[in-house]
């Protein structure tokens, strides 16, 4: 039973100066295939019996292990029972005619691939490159299972980001241009924008939609621990290393890692991400080798990365690094009157996942939400709507809870839910407090206030305190 290769497999699973174990009884055949891996570039130790593979699994860290399951001394099942190899070690057993059995044991046991003698050693490449993409396959599942809210939204543009889609465009064909090596890309904006959405976004839409998309928030791990999870760690890397494990980098290798809140790292990991970045090479916590990925970083950050360049707690050199390519997210309060049809959006997508039709948002509910500064953005209005839907009663929405809608004199009037009412409001006094917000807005710079008005400078002077009574 063979393990079928992965459709990803390049060849490049024996990269030069990668350890490999070959525990093989028979000294002429061990001598042949030692012979062919130091060709390939690899760096090979050779045992004969199981105790001195066991000494050399204790002293040294190995990529990969190729071991006959009979020796003279015992079966590698034990070893493999026992744990001897590391989790970041790919097995793959040998066997004589009539060992099927022991070898698929083996696999179960924790082995990658095996192969039945005799063969011919250009089959060990492939073989290795299974065991490989096996244990990339099993980190990415791993870090699948622990992610939060994975699935990917669609994104609404808008009118409001019409800039930030054109740019998108540009991004994405100039990455169908390139397939391989995929410059970085730098989201910024607040928190609750939709910085997460938008990298999924943009990875669902580029040439490596079909390759993983994996995620790490920088800010919800320790320093240590998002060094460890970035390059993985062999083990006994560090207290807590019971056990060997690849990292992200490697789990993303030939699809998109995106970093969010990059700011968070401490410095010196930010030194092997800029590593990591232009030269394709990671090292693992505790490890020797350098190990060559191809993975395309999307970034996100809450602060403008500039700031905290000129603050010093983050790299220069990695910042102009990921500026390359760098969109601004705009926050929720000014995508104007943009927040009716993205939370009728919303709406839409909330009620889907709980599978109830016919909602709508009143006009009541509309003058709420556009009176609302949302602080939390994208993020807080999703959770508002997805409050009223559960606990609203209802199928037109009035978000009553977020209070009265605004009053003419704050800016209601620009409400589509607002109504004059019947006791009439005062004219002349709207149209002085909207003078006061222009000039509130330019810094008291008349002829800026004047034009956003669309008046003469003349008309803003003559509506100020005073100025009714001049000549």
């Amino acid at each position: 039973m063979s393990v079928t290769p992965s459709s990803s497999f390049d060849g490049t699973a024996l990269s030069p100066g990668c350890e490999i174990l070959l525990l093989e009884d028979d000294p002429p055949f061990r001598k042949r295939l030692a012979a062919y891996l130091r060709q390939l570039g690899a760096e090979v130790t050779e045992a004969g019996r199981l105790e001195d593979a066991r000494r050399q699994l204790r002293d040294l860290r190995f990529e990969f292990a190729l071991v006959d399951l009979h020796l003279p001394d015992g079966e590698v099942l034990g070893l493999l029972r026992e744990g001897a190899f590391s989790e970041n070690t790919g097995v793959v057993v040998m066997t004589a005619f009539g060992g099927i059995k022991q070898a698929v044991e083996a696999i179960r046991l924790g082995a990658g691939d095996y192969l039945s003698k005799p063969f011919e050693p250009e089959e060990l490449p492939l073989a290795f490159a299974r065991c490989r993409s096996q244990r990339i396959a099993a980190r990415r599942a791993e870090h699948r299972a622990a992610e939060t809210g994975a699935a990917a939204d669609q994104v609404f543009f808008g009118e409001s980001l019409r800039g930030v889609r054109s740019q998108l465009d540009t991004i994405v064909a100039a990455e169908r241009r390139l397939e391989h090596r995929l410059p970085p890309v730098l989201i910024e904006g607040e928190t609750g924008t939709g910085k997460s959405v938008l990298a999924r976004w943009l990875h669902r839409q580029g040439p490596r939609q079909a390759e993983p998309f994996v995620t790490l928030n920088c800010a919800a791990l320790p320093d240590a621990l998002a060094e460890a999870e970035l390059f993985g760690h062999e083990r006994g890397a560090f207290t807590d290393a019971k056990r060997a494990r690849i990292g992200l980098f490697e789990a993303a290798d030939g699809g998109t890692l995106f970093l969010d809140e990059v700011g968070s790292l401490a410095l010196a990991t930010q030194a092997k991400v800029l590593t990591a970045v232009e030269e394709g090479n990671i090292r693992r916590l505790g490890g020797t080798r350098e190990i060559s990925v191809d993975v395309r970083v999307v970034a996100a950050s809450n602060r403008p990365l500039d700031d905290l360049v000129r603050q010093g707690v983050f790299r220069e050199d990695l910042f102009h690094r990921l500026n390359l390519l760098r969109i601004t997210l705009p926050p929720l309060r000014d995508r104007g009157t943009d927040i009716l049809p993205l939370a009728r959006h919303l709406l839409a997508k909330i009620a889907a996942r709980h599978r109830l039709k016919g909602l709508t948002i009143a006009p009541e509910g509309e003058a709420r939400l556009l009176a609302q500064p949302w602080r939390g953005n994208v993020r807080e209005l999703a959770h508002e709507i997805e409050r009223a839907v559960i606990f609203g009663g209802s199928t037109a929405f009035d978000f009553g809870a977020l209070g009265a809608p605004a009053t003419p004199l704050s800016g209601g009037w620009r409400n589509p839910a607002w109504r004059m009412p019947e006791s009439g409001f005062s004219l002349d006094a709207t149209v002085d407090e909207l003078i006061a917000e222009a000039l509130r807005e330019t810094g008291n710079n008349i002829s800026a206030a004047a034009r956003r008005l669309g008046v003469t400078r003349d008309f803003v002077r003559y509506r100020l305190p005073g100025g009714k009574t001049a000549p």
